[in-house]
C-alpha cells in the first residue's frame, strides 16, 4: 500500500508514500501492518494530513522524530480481508501481477510484472524473458481480465 519515506515533523508523525488510488484512502483503515524483511507489527492509525506530494500520519506508539525516522524504508500493508470488493470490471493492481497476457491470436506476451501509473492510463509492463512490453491497460486494448483462468487477453501486436 506504501512506504514509509521518513519522519514528519518532531511529534512522532510519519511521511508517507501511498502506493493507492487516492493517498489518502489509506486513512480508512484503523490497523496499518509495518515492516521489512517479512517482518510485520501492527499499528493503530491516530490522524493523518494530506501533503501535496505525500501523505503524514500518526501512528500509535511511535513517539518522536527519531522513532518516526527508524521506521524510514518500512513497507505499508493491509490486510486483504479489509479491502472493499471492487467493482465489476476494476481490479486490485496486486490481483494483476502474475497473471499471463495473451493476444487475441492467442499468442503469449508474457506475464504482468508490475503496473505503472502513467497520469492518463494505467499500464500493464509484461515481461517475457528479455522482453518487456508497455500495454495500455484501457478498454480499447485490454479485451477481457479472467483472474481465475490466470490470464488478460488484449489487442496487442508483437511489434508494437
Amino acid at each position: 500500500m506504501g512506504y514509509v519515506r521518513g519522519a514528519f515533523g518532531v511529534r512522532g508523525w510519519v511521511k508517507i508514500q501511498a502506493n493507492t488510488e487516492h493517498a489518502d484512502s489509506l486513512f480508512d483503515y484503523s490497523t496499518w501492518w509495518l515492516g521489512r524483511d517479512g517482518d510485520w507489527k501492527p499499528y493503530r492509525f491516530e490522524d493523518g494530513l494530506l501533503q501535496p506530494k505525500a501523505i503524514a500520519a500518526k501512528l500509535q506508539g511511535v513517539d518522536g522524530r527519531e522513532a518516526a525516522e527508524a521506521m524510514r524504508g518500512c513497507e505499508i500493508a493491509i490486510p486483504r480481508s479489509e479491502f472493499p470488493e471492487p467493482d465489476e470490471d476494476e481490479f486490485y493492481w496486486t490481483d494483476l501481477i502474475g497473471l499471463e497476457v495473451f493476444t487475441v491470436d492467442a499468442v503469449l506476451l508474457g506475464k504482468v510484472a508490475e503496473l505503472m501509473e502513467t497520469g492518463a492510463n494505467d499500464v500493464l509492463v509484461v515481461v517475457d524473458g528479455e522482453t518487456r512490453r508497455l500495454i495500455p491497460f484501457v478498454d480499447a486494448v485490454v479485451k477481457t481480465v479472467e483472474l481465475e483462468a490466470g490470464r488478460i487477453t488484449v489487442d496487442w501486436g508483437l511489434d508494437y
